[in-house]
């Protein structure tokens, strides 16, 4: 199946970070989507149409008018993206840095961080100001397993994708992060280790966190 691949979008500058990050990973035959979850229960058509129209302008901000675009009303954005995830069949949700996070580091807001404690898609990070750099390219694909073969089929396969090589973490520089959830962690969810939560918060490039036993394929 068609890997596919939710940005949670509201049209700052750090979700088009999270677009950036989105098209780098939706490898060709991938479906690259945007989401924006609504807290208000008001004035629906309104705040509706808003919404949409937000969405409609990011898809053609990067040339891509016919993406697909969901608006999600729920009070809380964490659980509006899994809801949409689980119904969508999303493997990936991806996510800007937290707002004023400096430049070319990492740091998971509060709704990514909620689903980095058990969401059940890979959550990915794009570092802040990714967006300034119009074509990323990715030469070194780092990878802390946790003891999971499926972390590892993932960098490998992503960095096929994308022409890169694998090394493990900390051997040496890379440019993107493949990080395995704890192996506490239920099948299927995205859980932290300390250690691995603390490479995250460290990171200066991307980073993919993937659910215990969930392989990604991006041939």
């Amino acid at each position: 199946m068609a890997l596919k691949i939710i940005v949670s979008y509201d049209g700052t500058d750090n979700d088009r970070d999270a677009l950036a990050l989105g098209r780098l990973l939706a490898v060709p035959g991938a479906e690259l989507a945007l989401a924006y979850v609504r807290h208000s229960f008001g004035d629906t058509a309104l705040e509706e149409k808003q919404a949409e129209e937000l969405l409609a302008q990011g898809a053609a901000s990067v040339g891509m008018p016919e993406m697909p675009r969901h608006v999600v009303v729920n009070p809380a954005t964490s659980v509006g993206l899994t809801e949409l995830a689980e119904r969508e069949g999303a493997d990936v949700i991806v996510f800007g840095s937290e707002y004023r996070t400096a430049p070319g580091t990492v740091k998971p807001g509060i709704s990514a961080a909620k689903l980095l404690l058990g969401g059940p898609a890979a959550i990915a990070v794009a570092p802040s100001g990714m967006r300034s750099d119009p074509a990323p390219s990715v030469g070194t694909v780092g990878v802390i397993d946790e003891g999971d073969e499926a972390a590892r089929e993932t960098a490998n396969s992503l960095a096929g994708a994308l022409g890169a090589g694998v090394v493990e973490h900390g051997a040496g520089a890379v440019d993107l992060l493949v990080v395995g959830s704890r192996p506490e962690a239920p099948p299927g969810r995205v859980v932290l280790s300390a250690s691995s939560d603390f490479a995250v918060e460290a990171a200066t490039f991307p980073v993919l966190v993937i659910p215990r036993g969930v392989a990604l394929s991006f041939a």
